[in-house]
């Protein structure tokens, strides 16, 4: 009994020892763990962190490029005013002009050779009209008095034949009449046993003789292209001496 004694305390002792050893191995490790994860969580942390920063500055570079856009349609806005300010005063110029190309034209119409009179007149009248609609923007209206002025002008280029009602005799009759430019205007009934020249000077109808009733019938033909163009002979005014 005295000897068994001292070798049960040594056996004591290194289990206590390995049982502490293990103890601290667990804690160790539950340690470690929660390092880990601690390390896990921070790296996902750093991460997003990071993430944030790329959109932040990816943001900043579109809101630069947003602000140069509205810094560009402020300028334009300026402009546009600007130049909306401009074409109220341009309005107001060029409207009292139209109207004195109309008056002009129609003076001019009247003044001229008589012909498609109706026709020419009614253009005038609905110029007038367009003047004063306020839902035809000006440069509309502007387009269409210039556009007149061209008809007119085209007709100093052109040969026409067309129908119309003349006074003839103190009776009214229905006759063929020939433009050529605005150098020669004839008329002939449809039998042929009358024809007119319109005479400038005395702005009046001049009787023709029968010797130009073919060339009427001529020229009739060739405007209303039933045959090829070719020299006729018609009453033509003297230019007036300078």
């Amino acid at each position: 009994m005295l000897l068994a004694v001292p070798l049960v305390a040594p056996a004591q002792s290194l289990n206590q020892v390995l049982d502490a050893q293990q103890r601290r191995i667990r804690l160790a490790q539950e340690s470690q763990k929660r390092i880990d994860a601690v390390v896990k969580q921070t790296r996902s942390l750093e991460d997003q962190y990071k993430a944030v920063l790329k959109e932040i500055e990816g943001l900043n570079i579109y809101n630069t490029l947003l602000q140069r856009q509205v810094d560009n349609q402020k300028a334009q806005i300026e402009d546009l005013k600007a130049s909306i300010d401009q074409v109220e005063v341009i309005n107001r110029q060029i409207v009292p002009i139209m109207t004195k190309m109309i008056d002009g034209l129609e003076r001019f119409i009247e003044l001229d050779v008589p012909f498609l009179l109706d026709e020419r007149r009614q253009r005038v009248a609905d110029l007038r009209a367009l003047l004063e609609r306020q839902d035809v923007t000006v440069a509309e209206k502007f387009r269409k008095v210039t556009e007149a002025y061209q008809i007119e002008n085209d007709f100093g280029r052109t040969i026409e034949a067309y129908k119309e009602n003349l006074q003839i005799d103190d009776t009214t009759r229905e006759v063929d009449m020939l433009r050529i430019g605005r150098i020669v205007l004839v008329y002939q009934t449809a039998d042929g046993s009358k024809s007119g020249v319109w005479d400038q000077r005395s702005r009046s109808w001049q009787p023709l003789g029968s010797e130009y009733k073919n060339q009427i019938k001529f020229g009739l033909q060739i405007a209303r292209k039933q045959v090829a163009p070719d020299l006729i002979l018609l009453p033509v005014d003297a230019p007036e001496a300078g």
